[in-house]
């Protein structure tokens, strides 16, 4: 069966200064396929995240982000065009994926300067294992599937482990009420805390001027090591 073609989703992040400072805009083209493959489209958490470090551009500026689960890579790519060292990662074994990220870089002038692994979450593998320090971990739209939900902790928690002072920032879309990270925490040593999407500007139904997330309810959460002293 022939790939399908890609169509691209533009972005458009607008501060809402006035003449001093200055209104700034930032354009992001996203090309993305409607596929069984979940990575490669546009989830309705992933304009809401980046639309987080849109907000607190100047705070990401040369810090070094990893992105987990990238997929079309939209917060990632957001971080980077800020200025940020930015490292998209996605499944190992989702190869489409991982080119996903790639072309998303090249639509946006990035290439060569955006870093893509194989990173699978759950799975010690050399790339994870030899992987730099980073200083924040962003991730849209990991926990769809309560399956994964410990594979993902435990990835994070090492990278936290490894990195003092990093933390996750990810954005989460409801599903099912019964669905809870809590004693998977408590087991990794975690802790997580919840961002109000209106610190952010992103307590409305059109972020980007993209139609996403539209009617859905999705959430921003941090996640920190507990101190053991």
């Amino acid at each position: 069966m022939a790939e399908v073609s890609p169509h691209t989703r533009k972005f458009l992040f607008r501060s809402s200064g006035s003449r001093n400072p200055p209104a700034e805009c930032l354009e992001v083209l996203i090309p993305e396929v409607v596929s069984p493959s979940y990575g490669m489209y546009t989830w309705p958490s992933a304009p809401v995240l980046a639309q987080y470090v849109w907000h607190h551009r100047r705070a990401f500026a040369n810090r070094t982000v990893l992105e987990i689960g990238a997929g079309t890579a939209l917060p990632g790519i957001v971080a980077a065009k800020c200025g940020a060292q930015v490292i998209l990662s996605d499944s190992g074994q989702l190869p489409k994926c991982l080119r996903n990220c790639q072309v998303s870089c090249q639509a946006n002038g990035l290439a060569g300067s955006v870093a893509v692994i194989g990173l699978t979450w759950g799975v010690f593998t050399p790339e994870l294992l030899h992987l730099g320090p980073v200083d924040v971990i962003l991730g849209s739209d990991c926990f769809y599937d309560p399956s994964v939900f410990e594979d993902i902790l435990v990835t994070v928690s090492y990278l936290l482990e490894h990195n003092p002072g990093a933390h996750f920032i990810f954005s989460y879309q409801e599903r099912a009420s019964d669905w809870s990270l809590e004693h998977l925490l408590h087991k990794w040593n975690l802790s997580c805390t919840q961002l109000p999407l209106l610190t952010f500007d992103a307590d409305t139904t059109n972020i980007a001027e993209s139609n996403l997330p539209g009617s859905h309810t999705i959430h921003v959460f941090q996640i920190t090591r507990t101190s053991t002293t």
